[in-house]
């Protein structure tokens, strides 16, 4: 035996509408709150040589819970989340740059580090990129960027330029 249901609002049992129909068939859900963010560098940073340094951020793309700040995303909403985050390293003198680092850093610690050594075949630049998912606990955890640039002469730094360096992450899921 089949049974019909006809109703306009479900609500949870606070009374908070989780879905309404407007009776021709189109549904609408409650606002699914997954936040986001995306930010990027403007202007060339100075490295030490072979030595990891936070990454400037200046520029916000998106920050859908204004939970990035000063190059870190620290997330009002516990979950897992995706990151991922791009560096542009280069050495100042060609055929400088022997090694290139980037990691995510969770609550100060490194989590998650990609790494290109180029064998004794040093190049003047190169891009890494670095991703992660992580259980966030929504109130105190925080994660940032770093980078590194070992250079056999000269000095370090990541590039500047359009979205060259990187970092977004959302939610993904509970």
């Amino acid at each position: 035996m089949a049974g019909i249901i006809k109703v306009n609002q479900y609500q949870d049992f606070n009374g908070n509408t989780i879905l309404t129909s407007d009776g021709s068939g189109n549904l609408t859900t409650q606002q699914i709150l997954y936040p986001a963010f995306e930010a990027h560098s403007n202007t060339a940073q100075s490295l030490s040589d072979n030595t990891y340094a936070k990454v400037d951020l200046q520029i916000e793309i998106l920050d859908t819970n204004n939970n990035f700040n000063s190059s870190r995303f620290t997330p009002t909403v516990p979950g897992q989340y995706y990151f991922e985050g791009q560096t542009f390293n280069m050495g100042s003198n060609n055929t400088s740059v022997r090694n290139i680092y980037v990691s995510i850093y969770k609550n100060g610690s490194q989590y998650k580090e990609s790494r290109i050594n180029f064998h004794g075949s040093e190049i003047t630049f190169g891009t890494i990129q670095v991703s992660a998912i992580l259980n966030m606990n929504g109130s105190s955890d925080y994660v940032e960027l770093y980078a590194a640039t070992d250079v056999t002469s000269g000095s370090a730094s990541l590039r500047e330029g359009t979205k060259a360096n990187y970092f977004l992450g959302y939610r993904i899921g509970s």
